[in-house]
This record gives C-alpha cells, structure tokens and sequence, in this order.
C-alpha cells in the first residue's frame, strides 16, 4: 500500500501522446516537480488539459505539446504567459479553448462517467464558431430548452500538487480553495500527486483535518514527496510564487536562445540542483502570500 514514487518514476509511466491534466490554477499550486521531469525527458506529442500557468507555456517552448485544452494560460501578476503566447501565435499548437466553466464541467462529466453535461455556458458566444465539434442538445423536459452538451474530457493521467499527503494516497489542501484539483483527479484513469510533506498516516497527523481531503485516495496511483515542488508557483500557505523568477523565465522569452538558457540554468539536472539555483529552502519559505 506504500504509493510513494520519485518524480523520474511518475514521468516513466507516462508516454508519447497521451492526454494528461495538471492541476492548480495559473501561478498557484501546480506541481512543477513533475513537469520539470517531463521537460528533462523524451516525451512528446501530449494533449495538456490545464488552467495554464507556467505549466504550459515551458512545456510548449520544450515543444512537448501537440494540443492545449485550456481556459486561460496567465501568470496572473503578468497577464499572458510568454511561451504560450509564442506557440498560440505562430500556430503550432490544436487547441480547444474554452469558458472557465466548460473546462470543469468537462471534467467533471468525465469523473461521473457521463458522455457529457449540459450547459447554457458558451451560448451565443465564439466559444461555440471557435469549436465546432461542440453539439446542442435539446432538453427533454417541458421547457424544451436547447444547451450546448459539454463533452467529458477523459485524462489518461493528472498531475496534482497538495500541501499534505501519506504513503496510501490520502491528501490534504490546506489552502481554502482547491481549485478543480479533485475533478482532474476523478477524470484521470491515474492520478500523481506531488507534496510538501508525506507522513506515514494522515489519521495520525497534527494537521490531519479529513475535511481537506478533496479527493478518495483510491484515486492516487503515486506519491512524490516534493518540499518546494509547486516553485515558481505559490502553494499557500507555505510559500507564494516567486515573481522575481518569473519576470526572469518572462525575460528569456525576449531573447535570443532565452528557452536554452533557461533550461541550463534551472531544468537539466536534478531537482536538488534546482532546488539550489533557487535559493535554498529558507528563500523559498521566506516568499510572501500575494495578496488580493
């Protein structure tokens, strides 16, 4: 029952051309532990479903992505993530863009294993010119209503970051809000979860509040414990993003070579590499919340 796995092990079982979520929201809480180790391996031609941050715009400078499911791709402080923008613009991504929304009621069709959901989301909108796979569906009550029927976006795998979890997959969120972090989690045929602490049982934990745990840990196939691994994105209430990296990894993508520089400068290595170039420990922890 001991689920923990080292990130290298999480990106072995994934391969060329899946379909794979990543939680969290923009810059906060994404689990960059793990798309750090997508970015160091071979993997190619996937399908990320996200509310994008710098999650996809590396993964799309790497050229890892074929297609992008996506709301919005922001650093938040900074409106439009640089790496995105460059592959939206020059055309080498498919993508399926859609209303806040019909992203999580995908999901959320595909956790209940539901062809789709109804909705009056992206009615009358270029959400609709812009898919056109999309199809209306007419209610079958007296009200007779015609709704676009979201499609379940099915995830062969999820790539979550939590704040606490133990060697049988039970998490914890300790920030009040989760995001959509148990829909990609219920929509994925497997989860991967990466964390700031691993205890051995939740139960037993000083923090161990069952009411922050979102999602069944039979949905967990592995744990990775990662102390730091949300950087350069904020996972509250530990540590804020770090935007003086940020503006940094912005930068490069105004310069000549600036991806090649990056990636030698934080990603090729280890983690504990990067862990270092950061900062340490104590720089990370020493990063304020943003506040709204």
């Amino acid at each position: 029952m001991n689920k923990q796995l080292s990130a290298q092990d999480v990106v072995a079982q994934l391969r060329d051309g899946m379909t794979i979520g990543i939680g969290g929201w923009g810059p906060r809480r994404k689990p960059m532990v793990l798309v750090r180790e997508i970015l160091r391996s071979d993997l190619k031609d996937l399908t990320i479903v996200a509310y994008g941050g710098p999650d996809v715009g590396m993964l799309c400078a790497a050229g890892k992505v074929k297609k992008l499911v996506y709301a919005f791709v922001s650093l938040d402080a900074i409106p439009l993530e640089p790496y995105f923008r460059k592959a939206r613009e020059s055309g080498q991504l498919q993508v399926s863009e859609f209303d806040e929304g019909m992203l999580q009621w995908g999901l959320r069709a595909a956790g209940m294993r539901l062809p789709f959901l109804p909705t009056r989301v992206g009615l009358a909108t270029d959400v609709v010119t812009r898919n056109p796979e999309l199809k209306m569906v007419r209610s079958p009550y007296a009200d007779g209503d015609n709704l676009l029927a979201m499609p379940a976006i099915h995830l062969d795998a999820a790539l979550l970051h939590v704040d606490l979890s133990d060697y049988l997959g039970n998490t914890q969120i300790h920030w009040p809000d989760p995001f959509f972090d148990d829909l990609f989690a219920r929509a994925a045929e497997r989860c991967y979860v990466s964390c700031e602490r691993l205890v051995e049982r939740i139960d037993q934990a000083e923090d161990g509040n069952p009411k922050l745990n979102t999602f069944e840990r039979y949905l967990v196939s592995g744990v990775v414990h990662a102390p730091g691994g949300a950087h350069p994105t904020s996972c509250a209430p530990n540590y804020g993003w770090d935007m003086d990296h940020l503006k940094r990894y912005v930068s490069s993508a105004t310069e000549d070579g600036g991806w090649a520089r990056y990636m030698g400068d934080f990603v090729v290595g280890t983690e504990e590499n990067y862990q270092h170039r950061i900062g340490g420990a104590d720089r990370l922890a020493a990063l304020p919340l943003p506040i709204f």
